[in-house]
């Protein structure tokens, strides 16, 4: 990458912007657009993880951003009158998406005070600019893009794709496993502040009314099947086997359990017989409930949402 970006650091003469970057006047800049994806948070996560050691690592929205850091002395011996040093720092930032920008700003000396006695700084920030985006390259899950991207695009055989990436890297670190499996989060833990929510104690049933899109805010939870009649009633938000949070059972005939305090209502109503007592020791809101044990059978003339007192039950019209 560092041989890439050889003909492609500008000195920018008016302010520019760049995916939201905006160099200021007199900055150097440095910027490369690679032909690969990197949208996966895992991913991205990934190459912080992986480069946490070798350099300060760190992010921000779809941003991925890489400093390192180096120390300047204006003489040798630190015991000598005069002595100063100072340390001076670089970032990479990389752009996530459909596309990968890599992008640098080499600033003023200025901003790391008044150190005009620093030879070269600006050599030196290039340089390990070029550094940090060639170790990327070559040892994080970005390596794997790039060789994946030249076997389908050039028709390399994967050596040669390895021999081509380690030619554009030359300034790149040989960092040891910096390239760790993303991990991808599951499913359930996006819903975990909900279910945690809904293990709280109580002292009483929950407020209705029932939550309608309850199958996209609590996760399913283990299903029950029915002794008489072997009818499986699909669950969401159950936490444990103690009845303290029975959460929302089935999937056309719904009630939240946490809400339904036993008055009867709905299997007096029903004209079809779908529901039967079931004990619920250990539950706040009451210790039995209205089971869909023949959900089934419901004929949706929604007679028991309508005589809820406390809001509970939500029936679904079942798709043919």
């Amino acid at each position: 990458m560092s041989l890439l970006l050889k003909d492609r650091i500008y000195t920018m003469e008016s302010t520019t912007a760049k995916r939201g970057v905006y160099p200021l006047h007199g900055y150097k800049l440095g910027l490369y657009r690679l032909p690969i994806k990197l949208e996966d948070p895992a991913e991205m996560k990934s190459i912080v993880e992986g480069l946490k050691k070798t350099f300060t690592m760190d992010t921000f929205a779809d941003r991925v951003y890489a400093t390192y850091t180096w120390t300047e002395e204006n003489m040798p011996d630190l015991d000598a009158k005069g002595y100063e040093s100072v340390q001076l720092s670089i970032t990479v930032e990389i752009v996530t998406g459909e596309v990968v920008d890599i992008i640098y700003q080499i600033f003023p000396i200025e901003k790391f005070g008044d150190q005009q006695w620093v030879k070269d700084y600006r050599k030196k920030a290039d340089y390990y600019a070029k550094m940090i985006i060639d170790t990327i390259l070559r040892n994080t899950i970005l390596a794997d893009k790039m060789v994946e991207y030249f076997v389908k695009t050039e028709k390399m055989e994967q050596e040669a794709a390895l021999k081509k990436l380690e030619e554009i890297t030359p300034l790149a670190k040989i960092v040891p496993n910096a390239k760790p499996k993303p991990k991808v989060e599951a499913p359930t833990d996006a819903a975990q502040p909900q279910a945690a929510a809904a293990a709280e104690v109580r002292d009483g049933a929950k407020p209705g009314p029932i939550d309608v899109d309850y199958k996209s805010h609590m996760p399913p939870s283990a299903a029950y099947t029915v002794p008489s009649n072997k009818n499986v009633i699909k669950t969401w938000g159950r936490v444990g086997t103690d009845n303290n949070t029975l959460g929302v059972w089935g999937e056309f005939v719904a009630v939240d359990f946490d809400i339904c305090i036993a008055d009867g209502a709905c299997i007096d109503a029903c004209p079809v017989g779908v529901y039967e007592w079931f004990d619920t020791p250990g539950n706040p809101a009451s210790e039995k409930k209205p089971l869909m044990a023949r959900e089934p059978d419901c004929i949706f003339c929604l007679a028991c949402e309508g005589v809820c007192p406390p809001q509970a039950i939500k029936i679904f019209q079942r798709k043919s």
